[in-house]
């Protein structure tokens, strides 16, 4: 074949109608360059009317036909060789042969037997024109791969952000890996400093489910110490692949790729690895590609072992908190009530808990959530005398921003914070019928709406009510509603009053000086005989309440001599009786006698009001709120009182 090179001489028609054709090829939604390619030899072919196009790209030191459109001799590798070499047109006796470069690659343009005239000119100005088209289609298809996955990369992010549990978190990682990546396996390496090991996980295959390693062995423990990716083929460096876990696994390498794990604080606590691309080797794109996962891995892992010790830490405190509630006393109601509890705790019946103030109702509806399957969940309480009516929908069912005037943000109520937990509806009998019946409603439907809002709120609240008050007497006197007495009292649980206990007291008293004593670091005083029978013969009126009151000041400010009947009077305070014991106030202050007279007299009107705190407040003059706030100013547990 003979050959020569041509001179150029001007012509630059047939490529000005090339370039006008090839503005139209590419900018698809789904950009393919070797089809762009294809349909551009296409559009060559016809314009130059020729027998044939072929592009011929070298790859690994030999040429490949990469797109040929028509009928064409085979390219001549010389002929190739050459035009690269001179960087010039050639010209045979049937084809035009000109050098490009080709996605990075050197390559030719063959164009056989052309029927409309050419020069080098324009040959080389077509070549120019096909490389900057190819240029920007690969350009235009590396965006959309991009895109394609950055839209990956979020919908696994987001999976993996959903995915609370540490296992299953890192299952769900190597999976994403090997899907995307397009290799056999992937493990995610945790580092334990203080047993200088790699725990790998998944463990790919071995038994157990658990592979560990020595921290400063291997590409793991090399790409931990170093922080940087390591990619790694075995044709390359035989010697990189540890095959002793190659022959742990019964598994064979080829190549790998390993990432480092990073804390936000930049700190190393493992590393991420994909073994053998399934379709050749791993590219610097996997590289990229992995480490951008692995940036993502160490936020969604962090989040995972964060809400991990969140856990972890709520049971403990559940567990602290239910192993501080107990009811303390040996009398058969009291062991009858703790047989009840223990059997309609994990049940999601309703309970209504029934006693005089201060017999320890509040206790028992916590006795009943930390027994159940919800004390891992909130108990929220809510005292229903103490709401003004404006705001009791506010309160219990939550509002939405802008639903009254002070409504400046959107606020959940107790029912929704109380979701997949326990209820309580303290002081239940004082609730309006108004308050009763949208109460009912949402107990019924197990739904709430916020005030100002439109959406229903599905609740899993369990419902516990509690009252000092005659239901059945209320209900019959048209002041509380049957249909929610029926759907609250679907279990009674009726509390005695601590005069009624027996013994009882007496262990109460104990138990309250060994708690408050180690509260205030102190060994716990002894009662007397004498301190002992004055108790038995108070009737104490706010009953438990009332007598947790005494031992605490007791076990804060009595000395380490015993206690004796004469020092159930501390701080001038009277307990009601008339064997009442001589004040001693020669060593008080005046707030401190302000303070005693205040408990007594407060004392005295619940007594007098039989326990009820709404008549006593009425008897003095004050508002029951109010009543609740100076029983709390004056250690008394009136604002918290179950």
């Amino acid at each position: 074949m003979m050959t020569s090179s041509v001179s150029p001489s001007p012509s630059g028609t047939l490529a000005d109608q090339f370039a006008r054709r090839l503005v139209s090829i590419g900018g698809s939604a789904t950009p393919d360059p070797l089809r762009s390619a294809n349909a551009a030899l296409d559009v060559l072919r016809e314009t130059a009317r020729a027998e044939g196009v072929a592009l011929i790209v070298g790859v690994s030191g030999r040429w490949t036909v990469e797109s040929a459109r028509g009928r064409g001799p085979d390219p001549s590798e010389p002929l190739i060789a050459e035009s690269l070499d001179r960087e010039t047109v050639l010209r045979t006796a049937d084809a035009w042969i000109a050098p490009l470069r080709w996605n990075g690659a050197s390559a030719a343009l063959l164009i056989h037997q052309p029927s409309i005239p050419l020069d080098a000119d324009t040959v080389r100005a077509i070549a120019e024109l096909l490389a900057d088209a190819h240029r920007r289609w690969f350009a235009e298809s590396a965006v959309h791969q991009r895109a394609q996955r950055l839209e990956t990369i979020l919908a696994i992010v987001a999976d993996w952000q959903q995915t609370l549990e540490t296992d299953r978190l890192l299952n769900r990682m190597a999976e994403a890996a090997t899907r995307l990546v397009n290799c056999e396996r992937a493990s995610i390496f945790l580092w334990d400093r203080t047993r200088h090991t790699l725990i790998g996980r998944p463990s790919l295959g071995v038994a157990g489910d658990d592979l560990r390693i020595p921290d400063d062995r291997g590409v793991v423990g090399q790409v931990l110490r170093k922080g940087e990716p390591l990619r790694i083929n075995a044709d390359d460096d035989p010697r990189a692949i540890d095959r002793a876990v190659d022959r742990k696994l019964n598994f064979h390498t080829e190549s790998l790729v390993c990432v480092p794990l990073q804390g936000a604080n930049g700190e190393m606590f493992g590393a991420f690895e994909l073994i053998n691309k399934r379709d050749g080797r791993f590219s610097d794109d996997d590289v990229n590609l992995l480490v951008e996962l692995a940036r993502h891995a160490s936020i969604a892992l962090a989040n995972t072992r964060n809400y991990e010790r969140l856990l972890h830490a709520r049971d403990q405190l559940a567990d602290q908190a239910a192993a501080g509630v107990a009811l303390v006393g040996n009398h058969p109601t009291i062991e009858n009530l703790r047989a009840v509890i223990e059997r309609v705790a994990d049940t999601d019946l309703a309970v209504l808990v029934l006693g005089e103030n201060g017999t320890g109702k509040e206790i028992v509806s916590r006795m009943i959530h930390y027994q159940s399957r919800r004390r891992r969940e909130p108990m929220i309480a809510v005292n229903c005398a103490a709401i003004a009516e404006s705001l009791l929908e506010s309160e219990l069912f939550g509002h939405e921003r802008g639903a009254f005037t002070d409504a400046r943000e959107s606020h959940p109520g107790k029912f929704e914070l109380a979701a997949g937990g326990t209820l309580l509806l303290d002081e239940i009998g004082d609730l309006s019928l108004a308050g009763q019946a949208k109460l009912l409603r949402v107990i019924e439907d197990k739904t709430v709406v916020r005030v100002g809002g439109t959406r229903s709120i599905a609740t899993d609240a369990r419902i516990i009510a509690s009252t000092n008050r005659e239901l059945g007497a209320l209900v019959a006197e048209k002041r509380f509603r049957e249909d929610l007495f029926f759907r609250l009292n679907v279990v009674s649980l009726q509390l005695p009053a601590l005069r009624d206990r027996g013994d009882d007291c007496l262990l109460l008293a104990d138990h309250f000086l060994d708690e408050f004593s180690r509260r205030a670091n102190r060994t716990p005083p002894r009662l007397t005989p004498a301190a002992r029978r004055r108790l038995l013969e108070h009737r104490w009126p706010g009953n438990v309440r009332e007598l947790r009151n005494l031992i605490e000041r007791l076990a804060y400010l009595h000395g380490s001599d015993p206690i004796d009947a004469r020092d159930l009077v501390p701080l001038g305070a009277s307990l009601p009786s008339s064997a009442a014991p001589p004040r001693r106030d020669e060593d008080q202050t005046l707030a401190d006698a302000t303070a005693a007279f205040q408990i007594a007299f407060i004392e005295r009107r619940i007594e007098q009001a039989g326990g009820n705190i709404s008549a006593a407040a009425k008897q003095m003059g004050l508002h029951r709120a109010n009543l609740y706030r100076k029983m709390g100013q004056l250690g008394m547990r009136g604002a918290d009182e179950p």
